[in-house]
């Protein structure tokens, strides 16, 4: 009987960061197809064709296989096995056992299991001292089914792949997986295996149940190579990174839940043309991270499903960073958005400011819904920001030193809805490229946070109201209805009904605090180029 997780076949998309810039579409880098997340219907002992599906188990959303454009490891052929074939693996102290046609490809020394072939291994049971390692040959395929597995090691890392084409680790569903990897390596070579998971191959994560990971060492999960998180309920602790992949992350659906000392979830090529990409198009994301919460070394792209950062330095990294249809939520004791060529402390060092020549860095917003609090600048770049679509919604800071929009290059607006509030110090409105209008004022006071503050046009109606979650001093407001050149007034008080802070409201009771004209701008003291001159109007 053949188990099926059904795929569609790979497929290449030239210059696609360009093409995406262009159509506000999923990707980054260059380009791959996978399949949509599926429901598993089987059992141990039998295995019934499995259905594509919109949905991962945990309720979250998915994408189609035509939806995914990067190339990765990941194709039709993973996900589908003859269920007859699979070797069952009963892991136990002291006692574990191999059976079924490939049982010879499964050795046992002491507590330690080596796969050193092709194949569909089904594992279940526990190992309280032990590891589950690869082993097999550099075109060989091996598929790890946890069911119900428990792996736990006091000398390095509890699941290890040494060699393999590809190895994937299927979930099976309704059971519950954990692994945990010592708090000291006897290994501690710079090269060596530093997490409780850690391929040397292609890594993929499947299926609709759930795997526990604790990184009590360094890290989480690592792959050395390509990581693909399909679906299922994954939750991963770490003592530094929490998931890494280098050539690329790609996450297509399911549930992932990180807490890291370190970063939460990053790539980390940063040499090879068309690698160092992390892609989330479907799923749910949450992470809490010491360092930086998502991160990718050359294109970070978040077009589909949730991803939450509730906290972080900085919360989304990356030279370029595309936004394009995810629901995006960051919190950051620094910079919430920071799109940068290089590291973090070398942004700062360097600063945003106008005497700094532009970076190869791009942040672009063309759709989705992006929520930022920061105490650093809310939406950075070291080169340029362009927004064309979605609705984009900045929270602090409240020191002067940064600002709610910051820009080296220009600051183009030319669709969606934007309301940035922040400081004055350093607040920067919209560049001269913009072809949307919109309004930039300066509040006169700092208003507290949980305060509504509306933009009201010439006739008294209310544009928009928004309430935000840091004492703020400055607003900058764009959307389609803005005209430019008209005069508007900035209330604060009265009430309002929002959305992730930005809605609809009333000025009744409210305080008139400044008036701006559309289209006209102003840079604080240290600003970027980004915010010199104006917008439509602003010359």
């Amino acid at each position: 009987m053949k188990r099926s997780f059904k795929a569609k076949a790979l497929s290449s998309v030239a210059a696609l960061s360009l093409a995406l810039a262009m159509t506000g579409c999923a990707s980054s880098g260059s380009g791959t197809t996978v399949s949509d997340v599926i429901n598993a219907t089987s059992s141990a002992s039998s295995a019934a064709t499995v259905a594509e599906s919109t949905s991962s188990a945990s309720g979250d959303s998915s994408v189609s296989a035509t939806d995914v454009s990067e190339d990765t490891h990941f194709d039709e052929d993973d996900l589908q096995w003859d269920a007859d074939t699979e070797t069952t693996v009963d892991l136990a102290d002291g006692s574990t056992k191999a059976s079924g046609t490939g049982s010879d490809g499964v050795s046992v020394d002491g507590d330690t299991v080596t796969i050193s072939a092709a194949g569909t291994y089904r594992l279940s049971g526990s190992l309280s001292d032990g590891k589950v390692v690869v082993a097999a040959g550099k075109e060989d395929v091996v598929r790890i089914i946890l069911d119900n597995a428990s792996i736990s090691s006091s000398t390095g890392s509890a699941i290890q792949v040494d060699e393999s084409n590809e190895t994937l680790l299927y979930l099976e569903d309704g059971t519950s997986n954990s692994v945990s990897d010592a708090s000291t390596y006897a290994d501690t070579a710079e090269d060596a295996a530093n997490a409780a998971i850690y391929s040397m191959a292609d890594l993929t994560i499947a299926g609709q149940g759930s795997l526990d990971v604790k990184g009590n060492y360094q890290d989480g999960i690592v792959s050395k190579d390509g990581l693909v998180l399909a679906s299922g309920q994954l939750t991963v602790t770490s003592a530094d990174d929490g998931i890494k992949g280098k050539d690329y992350v790609a996450l297509l659906g399911g549930h992932v839940d990180i807490t890291a000392t370190g970063d939460g979830i990053k790539s980390t090529n940063d040499t090879d043309a068309d690698r160092g990409w992390l892609h989330q198009y479907g799923g749910q994301l949450n992470v809490s991270a010491g360092d930086d919460g998502i991160k990718a070394e050359q294109i970070l792209t978040l077009s589909g499903g949730a991803a939450t950062v509730a906290k972080s330095n900085e919360g989304l990294e990356a030279p370029t960073i595309n936004l394009t249809g995810a629901t995006v939520n960051v919190t950051a004791s620094d910079d919430g958005v920071n799109a940068t060529a290089g590291s973090s402390e070398n942004a700062a060092q360097g600063g945003g400011g106008a005497m700094d020549a532009a970076q190869d860095a791009h942040l672009n917003i063309s759709g989705g819904k992006v929520t930022i609090s920061a105490e650093g600048d809310g939406l950075d770049s070291n080169g340029d920001i362009s927004i064309t679509g979605g609705t984009t919604v900045v929270n602090g800071p409240t020191n002067g030193g940064n600002g709610a929009l910051d820009s080296t290059g220009d600051i183009s607006v030319d669709g969606g809805v934007l309301f940035a509030a922040g400081s004055d110090g350093m607040a920067e409105g919209l560049g001269e490229t913009s072809k949307q209008s919109g309004v930039q004022a300066s509040l006169g006071t700092t208003v507290d946070a949980g305060v509504a503050i509306h933009i009201v046009d010439s006739s008294g109606s209310v544009v928009a109201s928004f309430v935000a979650s840091k004492a703020t001093a400055n607003v900058v407001y764009s959307s389609s209805e803005i005209v430019d050149g008209d005069t508007y007034s900035i209330y604060t008080g009265g009430t309002a009904d929002v959305d992730a802070g930005l809605g609809t409201g009333s000025i009744t009771d409210a305080t008139k605090v400044a008036t701006a004209t559309a289209g006209e701008f102003e840079s604080g003291m240290g600003g970027g180029m980004g915010g010199q001159g104006g917008g439509p109007g602003g010359q």
